[in-house]
């Protein structure tokens, strides 16, 4: 059977009202984390932004730094900072299975 759409969590499939609806925010503020780089949802064929799962998981996440009273240049610098963790954290447990199959 194929996977739906649904089973991707990179899938867009909200809407800006949706998800603003889900997350109990101002649709002003989703436009406002896209004007900033600071989250960049899909786009339909006519422009409209899709979001998808993981995309609402960072505004979550977001929306909580807001309201500690972070700026939005500041989150997304935390962000950039948390992608390159991750990365480094993947690359960190490669190289310890690949000096465990050297042993």
């Amino acid at each position: 059977m194929p996977d739906l759409p649904f089973d991707d969590e990179h899938a867009p499939l909200y809407s800006l009202g949706q998800v603003a609806e889900m997350l109990q925010v101002q649709q002003a503020f989703l436009r406002r984390l896209d004007q900033h780089d600071v989250i960049r949802p899909s786009r339909s064929s006519g422009g409209q932004r899709r979001y998808s799962r993981r995309d609402i998981i960072v505004v979550q996440h977001v929306t909580r730094m807001t309201q500690e009273g972070m700026t939005l240049i500041a989150i997304r610098r935390i962000l950039e900072l948390e992608h390159e963790v991750a990365a480094l954290r993947r690359q960190l447990k490669e190289a310890r299975a690949r000096l465990r199959d050297q042993e």
